[in-house]
């Protein structure tokens, strides 16, 4: 069973994820396969659609001369008119019933063999599901040609159909997002927000700066997504590796200083993030530590695993107590790729990181275990314990060279 005809899960420049990206050492590199969107609340006595929606139609091979067709290549038949004029813009969130086909006949997905019919943000599938269902009004059932280049692409892989799709829908409901406020201010990339309240008027934080601060992600809709008070300590970030949105709305924050803002993310209902962001502090970043003179390989003094984790002691710790795999531990870290490129370090935030040790990549969750408190460590991490050759998502790939320090096993 696919999911119902969503986007390839390439994330936007400001996801969620990106602005919780704040320690990328600190993921696991396997990443979860898309979640099924859920039906809407009280939707389980959902009526039926009056025909079945499981056979082939006749014409899946190619749309007939009497299909509709857009400029973009869509074609769409109406199988039943709709009532009313009312029709879903991009923003809002749809329920509708729905069977998939390929062009030889092989019903590939269907909501209506589920027997539960499915809701969606309409600028998060498919666009020529995007395009499509603005065409209709509730009630309405129509049959869509949907070309490769609106639906998966030809050989799109991951269990999805290539190729032109058909597909027949019935749209049953419209659910308009709350939109962005139209007395919101707008920053200079135009970017949408309020304050909420302010500062205490002093300084903002610069390029040079970290800056410490809390923030809840909420969808349009309300439902909170992210909330850092949850977490032990408020995430400390320099400024240059925020993304573009937030790095704008924080540097003309002063400390104290709270805001709702409304950033860009197409996949969730009304395209938008709610951030509401309070600046805890800010301060001057400490220096990043120097590249290491052995950072290309790995050294012939290096003592080495089976695995294939090599490592080197810098400095030596104390006692004889070492963390098992299931503990959480404290530590400053800083990494490169063995060309020299510092990607990530808890040093150039000025805050140590704490994490449990079987939540982090594996070359981290084996290593950290021949440590002592007090140690430093410096590690040549293969590929295979990291992230792998080519992991995309904005990591690094290939061996990593990390410098880690265990301050503190808190158990």
């Amino acid at each position: 069973m696919l999911p119902p005809p969503m986007k390839a899960r390439s994330l936007n420049r400001m996801t969620v994820a990106a602005l919780l990206a704040v320690a990328p050492a600190l993921v696991r590199a396997e990443e979860k396969a898309p979640a099924e969107t859920p039906p809407a609340a009280g939707e389980t006595e959902a009526a039926q659609p009056e025909e079945p929606m499981l056979e082939a139609p006749a014409d899946v091979a190619a749309p007939p001369a009497d299909a509709e067709k857009t400029e973009s290549g869509l074609a769409s038949k109406v199988l039943t008119k709709g009532t009313g004029d009312a029709k879903p813009t991009a923003a809002d969130t749809v329920t509708v019933h729905y069977s998939g086909w390929t062009t030889d006949g092989e019903l590939f997905d269907s909501s209506v063999k589920r027997g539960q019919p499915t809701s969606f943000p309409l600028n998060g599938v498919i666009k020529g599901w995007t395009e499509g269902l603005q065409l209709m009004t509730v009630g309405e059932k129509r049959r869509f040609w949907i070309p490769a280049d609106l639906a998966y692409g030809e050989n799109p892989g991951g269990g999805r159909p290539g190729g032109m799709l058909v597909f027949d829908v019935e749209l049953i409901e419209i659910k308009e997002v709350p939109k962005v406020p139209e007395d919101a201010l707008k920053s200079a990339g135009g970017v949408a927000y309020k304050v909420i309240s302010e500062g205490d008027g002093g300084e903002t934080p610069g390029d040079g700066d970290v800056v410490t601060f809390h923030f809840t992600a909420k969808s349009m809709e309300g439902q909170v997504m992210q909330d850092t008070r949850s977490q032990p300590a408020p995430p400390s970030v320099p400024v240059d590796k925020l993304p573009a949105e937030m790095k704008e709305m924080i540097t003309g924050m002063t400390k104290g200083e709270k805001r709702s803002a409304w950033l860009p993310e197409a996949r969730l209902p009304g395209g938008h993030v709610v951030a509401e962001f309070e600046l805890v502090s800010f301060k001057a970043a400490p220096p990043a530590p120097p590249v290491p003179d052995d950072v290309a390989a790995v050294p012939d003094d290096a003592a080495k695993t089976e695995s294939g984790l090599a490592s080197k002691v810098l400095k030596a710790g104390e006692g004889e107590d070492m963390p098992k795999a299931t503990d959480t531990v404290k530590v400053h870290y800083t990494g490169w790729t063995t060309d020299g490129k510092l990607f990530d370090s808890s040093v150039t935030r000025g805050e140590p990181t704490q994490f449990p040790l079987n939540g982090v990549i594996k070359g981290w969750t084996e290593g950290l275990q021949l440590m002592k408190v007090g140690e430093k460590r410096r590690f040549w991490i293969p590929a295979d314990l990291a992230y792998g050759e080519n992991p995309g998502g904005g990591r690094p790939g290939g061996m990593l060279v990390f410098d880690v320090e265990l301050l503190e096993i808190v158990r």
